[in-house]
């Protein structure tokens, strides 16, 4: 297919996340055109957009009927129109119109009519009180460089290593790495104790001793496996020789974190199943 076939168009309903790529259509459904170089994909919980580089804009916020992408529809903190995905020939900006600034990953912050470059490759933008609720809007732009300027459409998009983690590994840096995924300003991982609570409210888990010690053993093999010297995508600062300072503990878990937000490894939907015990308990109150 060749880069005059992609045209702006809204994402059909299977595309659930951009964390890992551009998602492969599921059987029986079309697949997505191929993005050339400069593409931007954009999502939030309500609609998604897909944009080749040309002179574009798309809106989001709570509007719905006035914008692209609908976002906090029911959250009278988000403003109408809140921001907007600019193109610039072929790069793309991204601007804060709200009242509410744009949080993103590495603790930086977009204010009212500021405006930022949206980098190649996977941006998690976070809107919203912290403390309260807060809505989140994937954008991943499709980068790279072709030789001589030529696009190859069977060329397939670079996506970063996802380290393999078993369920329950999944769950307990989830909810370590629970600030993280809620796009708090300076996140910091929660104590053990907070992990050990929270898996005890899983259900289909209260068979397992879960305490402070439990937890600390889990993320501990993690660190030790991603950081063995014979693992192939082997991540950096996760030992203590590797480390200067005190406190160490959350030195280490803070890169553990860190390196696995930056290779999708973990996503904001690994909250979901506490976030889900978290709305039961409240309903039966």
């Amino acid at each position: 297919m060749t880069e005059q076939a992609f045209y702006p168009q809204v994402l059909p309903p299977w595309v659930r996340s951009l964390a890992a790529g551009v998602p492969e259509a599921p059987e029986g459904e079309d697949p997505l055109p191929y993005p050339p170089l400069g593409t931007v994909f954009a999502l939030s919980a309500h609609l998604g957009w897909a944009v080749p580089p040309r002179p574009f804009e798309l809106l989001f916020g709570r509007d719905e009927n006035n914008v692209n992408i609908p976002l906090g529809v029911t959250d009278d903190r988000i403003s109408r129109c809140h921001g907007r995905l600019i193109c610039h020939g072929s790069e793309w900006t991204i601007r804060n119109e709200g009242r509410l600034p744009m949080l993103f990953p590495g603790d930086t912050m977009l204010l009212r009519g500021q405006e930022r470059l949206v980098q190649d490759a996977y941006t998690p933008v976070y809107i919203g009180n912290p403390r309260e609720e807060v809505h989140f809007l994937e954008v991943r732009v499709i980068g790279g460089k072709r030789p001589d300027g030529e696009a190859t459409p069977e060329d397939e998009t670079a996506v970063p290593v996802v380290h393999k983690l078993s369920r329950t590994e999944r769950l307990v840096i989830a909810s370590l790495a629970q600030r993280y995924l809620r796009g708090l300003a300076h996140p910091q991982p929660v104590s053990w104790k907070h992990v050990a609570e929270d898996m005890k409210s899983l259900p289909g888990l209260q068979d397992r001793d879960w305490n402070e010690r439990t937890v600390a053993r889990v993320v501990a093999s993690v660190r030790e496996r991603l950081s063995a010297p014979g693992y192939k995508h082997r991540v950096y600062g996760l030992r203590r020789s590797e480390v200067f300072g005190e406190p160490l503990g959350n030195a280490l878990n803070d890169n553990l974190i860190r390196a696995l937000l930056q290779s999708t490894t973990i996503t904001p939907g690994d909250i979901e199943p506490f976030d889900r015990v978290e709305k039961r308990t409240a309903d039966a109150d």
